[in-house]
């Protein structure tokens, strides 16, 4: 008997036929059906009162908020039309990552809503907001006021097996996976039905880009709110998430930059005093070891640290700085004398473009300049981790369901 461990309604341990054979006899239900909507409300009202203090649920209880589902609605009222239905794909198998607490719910909750039946592969390694959430969904599901959207989930535990995860890949219509290269690569080993389709979110990189004179016309207190939002989006899953900036590019003159840089980086350090942000003795000891070999692989000049909590690596000149990382608040910073001299040091692999100071005739000409070659999203500083349903370049509400056409044109008879 092969076995995982089911986290909802109640943890138990289940077999994976049996769960499967549950699951799939369940009806996908209709796309945005009210209990689905209702179900999010209740939930995001639950979360926000449990999750005081942790900062991704309470961003994921508002990003649920009603007027936010109601948007989500009409955007995929807006993907079909005459002759277009949208329906379910069937059956989603999700396997987001450990880093990052929160990815699996936005994925399970576009999939329920859309109306597909949905397996959530949670990391053992899960951390404190995820199991916050797992219990806030046992006491909704408790109540007993959303049975059809708890008949159509699975939330489930397991390590690394593959017999597990070939069983509920052959089951499965769609399958999406967050996680690093060498993650995607092992799932890939566990093959999928010839009808099922896949969605993979792979290792990514991201950058802020501010406008040296732009950032020094501010204010002193505007400066501080510009690097109380950029703390945000860099600081939030220990700047391991894929869309935390690692590398900071000014642009502008030398000198400009120079001091616009050090400005920065002061108020940055300042927040990270009054967040009180914690560096876990690992993650400190990772920094440590990643800033000595950075300065020996990559041509960093004087290095600036601000204590534990912030470390400032700047380049002499352009070095690609993507791969492994450590968090916990280091950054690579870099100059260019104007926005287009970016474009050739962007690749695939860089997903999220914070910025200040821009127009927005120059970042669109910035994006068409790379026409595809990298940058998914461009976002305000503050902006970084806030999801939405165009991720990484897919449309998830439409990769989450299929397209039925019905034409009623008759062929000319003669």
């Amino acid at each position: 008997m092969t076995t995982v461990r089911r986290l909802l309604p109640e943890a138990a341990d289940a077999d994976v036929a049996d769960l499967l054979r549950e699951l799939t006899a369940t009806r996908a239900e209709a796309p945005f059906r009210a209990e689905a909507m209702d179900f999010c409300a209740d939930f995001a009202q639950r979360l926000r009162r449990e999750a005081r203090g942790l900062p991704e649920a309470q961003a994921l209880a508002f990003w649920l908020r009603g007027a936010g589902i109601r948007r989500l609605a009409g955007h995929f009222a807006e993907l079909g039309g005459d002759g277009v239905v949208l329906v379910p794909r069937g059956t989603a198998l999700h396997i987001p990552p450990a880093n990052v607490d929160t990815i699996f719910m936005y994925s399970w909750l576009l999939s329920t809503l859309v109306g597909n039946r949905n397996v959530v592969r949670l990391s053992d390694r899960a951390g404190e907001q995820a199991l916050l959430i797992v219990d806030v969904l046992r006491d909704l599901f408790r109540a007993g006021n959303h049975p059809s959207v708890q008949a159509s989930t699975a939330v489930v535990q397991y390590g690394h097996d593959r017999q597990i995860t070939d069983a509920l890949s052959a089951a499965c219509d769609l399958r999406v996976v967050w996680g690093g290269d060498a993650t995607i690569t092992e799932i890939r080993r566990s093959p999928l039905p010839p009808h099922a389709t896949e969605l993979t979110f792979p290792d990514r990189f991201s950058l802020a880009v501010f406008r040296a004179g732009s950032y020094l016309a501010l204010d002193d207190a505007r400066r501080d709110r510009l690097a109380q939002r950029f703390y945000n989006d860099a600081y939030a899953f220990d700047q391991l998430g894929c869309s935390s900036p690692r590398l900071v590019v000014w642009v502008g003159d030398q000198a400009t930059a120079e001091y616009a840089g050090a400005d920065l980086f002061d108020r940055l350090a300042e927040v990270t005093r009054e967040r009180d942000y914690a560096v876990a003795t690992s993650t400190a000891i990772a920094k440590l070891a990643y800033t000595r070999r950075a300065a020996i692989d990559w041509p960093v000049g004087r290095a600036r640290s601000y204590g534990s909590r912030l470390t400032v690596l700047p380049l002499d000149r352009y070095a690609d700085v993507r791969g492994e990382f450590c968090g916990g608040g280091v950054f690579f910073q870099f100059r260019v004398g104007s926005l287009g001299d970016l474009a050739s040091r962007i690749d695939r692999r860089d997903q999220t473009l914070v910025q200040f100071g821009f127009e927005a005739a120059e970042l669109t000409g910035l994006v068409r300049e790379l026409n595809g070659r990298g940058i998914d999203r461009v976002v305000p500083v503050g902006e970084a981790l806030t999801f939405h349903h165009i991720w990484d370049g897919h449309d998830l509400l439409q990769s989450f369901t299929r397209r039925t056409t019905i034409d009623l044109t008759e062929a000319h008879l003669t």
